[in-house]
């Protein structure tokens, strides 16, 4: 009912002020006949700007409308998801099991799906609904840039099943003379910071899912995002949880393990989990282009590590993009996706705490055999199982790398799935670690 009188008002206000601008012009006019012309001319104009201005005043009714319901939900959501406490209950004496106790581990988590001009958006959606558990617990708000047509046409054909909004600022962006051909990537930063700030700013949110309208997700995606979520509520030293391996190329992972996770120094975003604190940290620092070379930088990163799986759950469609399908081609589209369901929710996924991981996963990388290169390449000493290749310099990191198919690019010194150096990979069946001296003391960001 409210929102039926608004609309009444409004078309009032606009009425009236129409109507009070052509008597205003009819009374300042002059009076000669000649000018009869002239007069017709400028009611029209009148009237055309007249339309353009409604058009742009029921597009913004329009957002305010999506606005409300998207907030509507939420809150409805929150409310199933946690029903209010009796008066009578008694306050919990518990000591608090996270740095982040204000957030509840059940916390609602939105997935922000960031496009631009993909009408093939829909194959990323299609995969989310298909496999999304609770549209209460993970509600889709798809954030659009660009301000193309037919993809906005696609994401607005979900109707209620997603949230649409639109980056309102659509122009260029004055950049360095040198970096005009990088203007796209400006305009990917200035859309994150907007999409990331609607969320956990105007929404609210203390959590989000954040991908790309080109990636497709694996059937246990959400899975693995709720079962992940409390361990970066409970482990400071993680600020993030990937669904991305940048080592996933199928000969080199384990898909008889899926259930395998690693902790990571190295961002790998591509369908990243972060927490509203995060945000309050990175907002008012963010960049104006580049943002997941700036995220892995010491500065933003400060020690912190993110969850992987062995086996990714985003794989990449998108050819077309800022890159102009270079990478894609070369690296990108040769990523598995999980293809089978894990009951990571029915897992203890503890062993990823720091402390824990660190004592296990370093005694099985040292308790390892050393190998060289030349030996592995031959498929010798098959004898030795999992096995270990050790590097000492960023130059010898990357000859070994590009040797075994691994990806040899290091961002302020971090190897792409590297956790203190180390990268870990199948090559002809077996697992092999890449690895620094025992006594690796940290990275070098000269070696970038």
């Amino acid at each position: 009912m409210l929102k039926k009188s608004s609309l009444v008002l409004w078309g009032v206000v606009l009425f009236v002020a129409w109507n009070a601008l052509i008597l205003f012009f009819l009374w300042t006019r002059p009076q000669s006949l000649s000018d009869h012309s002239h007069l017709t001319e400028e009611v029209i104009r009148l009237a055309q700007d007249a339309e353009s201005e409604l058009e742009r005043q029921k597009d913004l009714l329009q957002q305010i409308y999506r606005y409300s319901a998207l907030w509507s939900r939420r809150k409805a959501s929150e409310a199933k998801l946690h029903p209010p406490v009796a008066a009578s209950a008694q306050p919990s004496t518990a000591a608090p099991l996270s740095h982040h106790s204000q957030i509840s581990p059940d916390a609602v988590l939105p997935v922000l799906v960031i496009a631009c001009d993909r009408s093939t958006v829909r194959r990323c959606l299609d995969k989310l609904l298909h496999y999304r558990p609770s549209q209460e617990r993970f509600p889709i708000i798809v954030s659009q840039d660009c301000g193309h047509d037919e993809t906005a046409r696609v994401i607005a054909s979900y109707g209620d099943a997603i949230m649409h909004i639109k980056q309102p600022n659509l122009s260029d962006i004055p950049v360095p003379t040198d970096h005009r051909k990088f203007q796209g990537y400006y305009k990917i930063a200035r859309h994150y910071h907007w999409a990331l700030s609607q969320v956990f700013r105007t929404f609210q949110y203390q959590a989000a899912i954040v991908v790309e309208d080109d990636l497709e997700v694996a059937p246990d995606f959400f899975e693995y995002f709720q079962a992940a979520f409390p361990l970066l509520l409970a482990d400071p030293t993680l600020w993030c949880v990937s669904a991305w391996n940048d080592n996933g190329k199928e000969q080199m992972v384990d898909a008889a393990h899926p259930d395998l996770l690693y902790r990571t120094d190295f961002f790998p975003g591509l369908g990243w989990l972060l927490l509203s604190d995060l945000w309050n940290e990175l907002e008012p620092k963010w960049p104006k282009a580049f943002w997941d070379d700036w995220m892995r930088q010491p500065e933003q990163r400060q020690g912190r590590s993110c969850i992987r799986p062995e086996v990714s759950r985003t794989m990449t469609f998108g050819r077309k993009g800022v890159s102009h399908g270079q990478f894609f081609d070369q690296h990108l589209k040769f990523i598995k996706l999980n293809d089978h369901f894990v009951p990571f929710t029915q897992m203890d996924l503890s062993y990823l705490k720091k402390n824990e991981y660190d004592r296990s996963f370093l005694d099985q990388v040292y308790g390892a055999p050393e190998l060289r290169v030349e030996e592995l390449q031959g498929n010798r000493r098959r004898e030795l199982g999992t096995v270990r290749v050790q590097y000492t310099t960023r130059d010898s990191f990357k000859a070994f790398a590009k040797a075994l198919g691994v990806m040899d690019d290091l961002k302020s010194g971090v190897p792409r799935a590297g956790y203190r150096g180390i990268v870990s990979f199948l090559y002809q069946s077996r697992r092999v670690y890449l690895a620094p001296p025992s006594d690796w003391t940290g990275y070098d960001p000269s070696w970038s």
